[in-house]
Parts: structure tokens; C-alpha cells; sequence
């Protein structure tokens, strides 16, 4: 299961809830998608944006006090299938390689940043996720600007 976003405040008296994504993907929040709060499996009924979050209403939570249970908890949800995504659990662990075919590092860890999520390599080393333009067999290939790795 993949985190997704998280349940803010309670939004009026009718069960609704603020939902902020960590995801682009907001079909993660159309009507008839399931997320999964804790223990519980949440399906969406309806939801519109809201400033940069979504108002929620969920299968099951028809009050204000219903909804302020849910207040804080962190949703997840099942892996969307999509060949061209890279998911940052497929990165860790994974070798990195210039286009010269020469190795830069392995990925230890990925950083989120607004420009771009960073690739944390083992050595220490960011290597910002635009510059990915290839996988292959257990790794990735970056097209990174002169001088990227002296810094």
C-alpha cells in the first residue's frame, strides 16, 4: 500500500473531511475509490477541490463527530497500474547510470523537494529525479549537466 494523503479537519456537519494528497494522481479521491485509513477501508462518495486540498465524503461518515475521528489519519491505497510511473519504493536500492553507461551510485533514499524529488544516492551525492531518462534492467539511466557530481 502506497500513502496517498491524510485526513484534516472536518469540514460542516454532514461527515465531510479536508483530504490533502501527496500524490498528483487525484483519482485517488474520486468517487468510488477506496483508501485505507488504519484498519479501516474508506470509500470515497463524493469530492470536490478545495484550495489546494479536496472536501471528502466518505462511504459511512454522515456526521461532523463521525468525521472528526478521522482527523490525522494517514490514507493509503493499492498501486495505480501504470508502466511509465516510477514509484519511489521501485527506486531504493536501485543502480544509478550515467548515458555513458559509467555508474553514478545506487539510491538510498529519495528527498522530497518542490523543483523536484531528489535521488539520495549511498554516497552522499543528489541527483534531482528530472534528469532520470531511461530504465533498465534494475536500474535507471541519467542524463545529468556537466559538473552535477563535483558540487
Amino acid at each position: 500500500m502506497l500513502e496517498v494523503g491524510r485526513v484534516g479537519k472536518a469540514h460542516g456537519l454532514r461527515g465531510e473531511v479536508i483530504v490533502s494528497l501527496i500524490t498528483d494522481r487525484t483519482e485517488r479521491v474520486a468517487p468510488g475509490a477506496t483508501l485505507v485509513a488504519g484498519t479501516r477501508s474508506l470509500e470515497v462518495e463524493a469530492s470536490r477541490p478545495h484550495q489546494k486540498n479536496f472536501i471528502v465524503a466518505f462511504a459511512g461518515v454522515r456526521t461532523r463527530e463521525d468525521a472528526e475521528r478521522l482527523h490525522g489519519m494517514t490514507l493509503h491505497a493499492e498501486p495505480l497500474a501504470d508502466a511509465d510511473e516510477l514509484w519511489v519504493h521501485e527506486l531504493i536500492g536501485v543502480d544509478v547510470v550515467a548515458v555513458d553507461g559509467s555508474s553514478v551510485g545506487v539510491v538510498e533514499s529519495i528527498q522530497a523537494n518542490p523543483a523536484s524529488d531528489l535521488l539520495v544516492l549511498a554516497s552522499g551525492v543528489l541527483v534531482p529525479a528530472v534528469f532520470i531518462v531511461d530504465r533498465r534492467d534494475g536500474a535507471v539511466v541519467v542524463d545529468l549537466p556537466d559538473g552535477l557530481l563535483e558540487l
